[in-house]
């Protein structure tokens, strides 16, 4: 026995003895049962490896090497997600290319990786950069275009109108560029999209499938957020109309008018409706009947909208602004007219960009028309009791009777939605849907260090996907890669990697965009399988014994983006006969977060806070300064 603990005078002989015997190599022995265990992803930053890198792989590693002797075979891979707005930011603070700094920051990880002794098959590993990757990675949009889940529309960026590039939503703090400090614009560019929203409910319901924590199942169920409910038109009332109307009057010419569409739950609340809003950016707002006061006002109402990010915009605890346009709608049940409202709360981008406020039954209603004045009308009278005037906040109970409801009154709520429904059908005003808040992907980026986007754009317009004959599209090797300065992609200004040819021979250009990094890490679990495949991205036949994986394990930071994509371009890839599971991740597990004790003490006495005392927050180096009786340790 030791007389000390001393790792450095024993380990390295084992990390040697390890190494020669290649004790860590995949075997795929027959008559074996297969583990398969898997860490995320990591990006190899300059920093090396943290204590919370090690919280992640040491656990993963342990179960790995139990399995080990337990006689499975094992594949514990690691490799590193090295494409992205990460490592393209740190080359251009570093003034190097990002390639050679992902190299050695890759090797670094390696090496650290290798003196904690983690198990991994380092046979097996690739960087998302390596062109051997990204080739089936482009491959894989292939796969999505031609079913028609890749697709290009119009999209607004982020753009700082000093430094004239697109931003990152991460890159915008407070509604300023973070590096120059300038106020950031929207701007509409046209943006490539992964149409994830045609999988929303096979996403919802396959997760009672899998072994992952509860949390993390419901983060991904609130975000694609599916609702039952109605979609309905409101018809804009023309400037020379009465203040009433009947139905039979309403209707003649309807789809000729000026409308639009709102979706809610809640159609029982519709005789509430006291306003109606629509998001500043809404296409609509340019031609409503106004006059040249009310559209200045409107216009510059839009411009502040511009500034803010959705975030900033939908944050509950921000104000709620807004501006009556002066243009009204006509209620489609009564012909009552409804003031038209703007405001930065609703979002163009998130379900018809307009709602129907009921500020009785809604509370966000119910503050926007509090500050502003409007009617607050009461239609569902809660189970509970009477309800007193006046309202100090919603009544936002969703069992109760309906009140001043014309002949709808005394019915319950889900009465009336069924009844509601039904006649909104039957007079074609609208349709009971399920609808999603879950929007398609944004994955198009302008940025240099990225996968690109495979597709040629003809001189006619047309899309044509590149062949897997001539993949990888590979990016050049450049000393500028800057973002350009007009909105576009570096590549944009590379004649020798725009100028191509078509099918047919034509002169055409190549599409500039380079892919997210989330498309990267969304396959390569699969590309471990068979990491060293040139004619495919992977064998199926091995795919179908190693997937899905057994165990991975990362944070629940990523719950919503990574592990939800990765999820999505597993069942395509299922759909398309590329590979024989809909889910990669059988079992799921977080590491957890490292904390510290944070040292707090009350101003001049030190002593232990009480709950609601106010203290102050003690550097550690402060800290060591400090009598110990001063501090408070929490």
């Amino acid at each position: 026995m030791f007389d000390r603990y001393l790792p450095s005078e024993f380990e390295p002989k084992w990390r040697e003895q390890w190494m020669k015997s290649d004790l860590f190599r995949t075997r795929e022995e027959a008559g074996r049962k297969k583990f398969y265990g898997l860490d995320f992803f990591p990006y190899p930053s300059g920093a090396g490896l943290s204590v919370g890198h090690c919280r992640n792989y040491v656990p993963t590693d342990v179960l790995c090497r139990m399995k080990y002797m337990q006689g499975y075979n094992v594949l514990h891979p690691m490799g590193f997600d090295a494409f992205g707005l990460p490592a393209e930011n740190e080359a251009i603070k570093r003034r190097s290319h990002p390639a050679p700094m992902i190299e050695k920051y890759a090797a670094n990880y390696k090496r650290q990786m290798d003196l904690i002794g983690i198990g991994f098959d380092w046979n097996r590993s690739f960087k998302s950069s390596d062109p051997e990757y990204y080739k089936w990675t482009q491959w894989i949009f292939g796969v999505l275009y031609e079913r028609g889940l890749a697709f290009q529309k119009l999209g607004a960026v982020n753009w700082d109108p000093v430094d004239k590039t697109v931003l990152a939503d991460e890159e915008v703090i407070g509604g300023r560029a973070e590096r120059s400090g300038a106020v950031v614009e929207k701007k509409w560019i046209p943006q490539w999209y992964f149409k994830i929203t045609e999988y929303a409910q096979q996403l919802i319901d396959d997760l009672e499938t899998i072994d992952w924590p509860e949390g993390i199942k419901a983060m991904q169920r609130n975000w694609i957020g599916r609702s039952e409910g109605c979609q309905f038109t409101f018809r804009v009332a023309g400037t020379g109309e009465k203040e009433a109307y009947d139905l039979e009057s309403v209707q003649p010419g309807f789809t000729k008018a000026l409308h639009f569409d709102v979706f809610t739950t809640r159609i029982d609340t519709i005789f509430g409706v006291t306003f109606c809003v629509l998001a500043p950016e809404h296409a609509l707002i340019d031609l409503l009947p106004v006059g040249p006061e009310e559209r200045t006002r409107i216009e510059e109402y839009q411009a502040k909208a511009k500034l803010l990010s959705d975030t900033d915009r939908t944050a509950d605890s921000r104000e709620k602004t807004g501006c009556f346009t002066g243009a009204y709608a006509v209620h489609p049940f009564t012909g009552k007219h409804i003031p038209i409202w703007i405001a930065d709360y609703v979002l163009a981008t998130y379900g018809t960009g307009a709602i129907m406020a009921v500020p009785a039954h809604d509370q966000r209603d119910f503050e926007f028309a509090t500050k502003y004045d409007i009617e607050v009308q009461l239609v569902i009278q809660p189970v509970e009791g009477e309800v007193q005037f006046p309202l100090k906040s919603a009544v936002e109970s969703k069992e109760g009777t309906l009140v001043n409801s014309n002949h709808y009154n005394g019915l319950s709520v889900a009465e009336a939605q069924d009844k509601l429904g039904i006649r909104l059908e039957a007079e074609a005003i609208g349709e009971r849907k399920i609808q999603y808040k879950l929007r398609d992907w944004l994955i198009s980026r302008q940025r240099y260090w990225g996968c690109p986007i495979p597709i040629i754009h003809t001189k006619d317009g047309q899309e044509q996907v590149v062949p897997v004959s001539d993949l990888p599209v590979e990016l050049p090797v450049v000393d500028q890669y800057e973002p350009s300065g007009d909105g576009s992609s570096p590549l944009a200004h590379i004649p020798e990697f725009i100028n191509v040819t078509d099918r047919d021979g034509f002169l055409a250009r190549r599409e500039t965009d380079t892919m997210g990094g989330f498309a990267c890490s969304s396959w390569y679990f699969l590309r471990f399988c068979d990491p060293h495949n040139h004619d495919q991205a992977f064998d199926i036949e091995k795919v179908k014994y190693w997937m899905p994986v057994d165990c991975y394990v990362g944070g629940a930071e990523h719950a919503v983006m990574h592990l939800l994509y990765a999820r999505f371009w597993t069942k395509v890839l299922f759909d398309a006969g590329h590979i024989p599971i809909k889910e990669p991740f059988q079992t799921l597990r977080n590491q957890g977060q490292v904390l510290g004790y944070t040292p707090y003490r009350k101003p001049r006495t030190g002593e232990t806070l009480g709950v609601g005392e106010e203290g102050i927050l003690v550097s550690y180096e402060e800290a060591k300064l400090l009598p110990e009786e001063d501090l408070t340790w929490k």
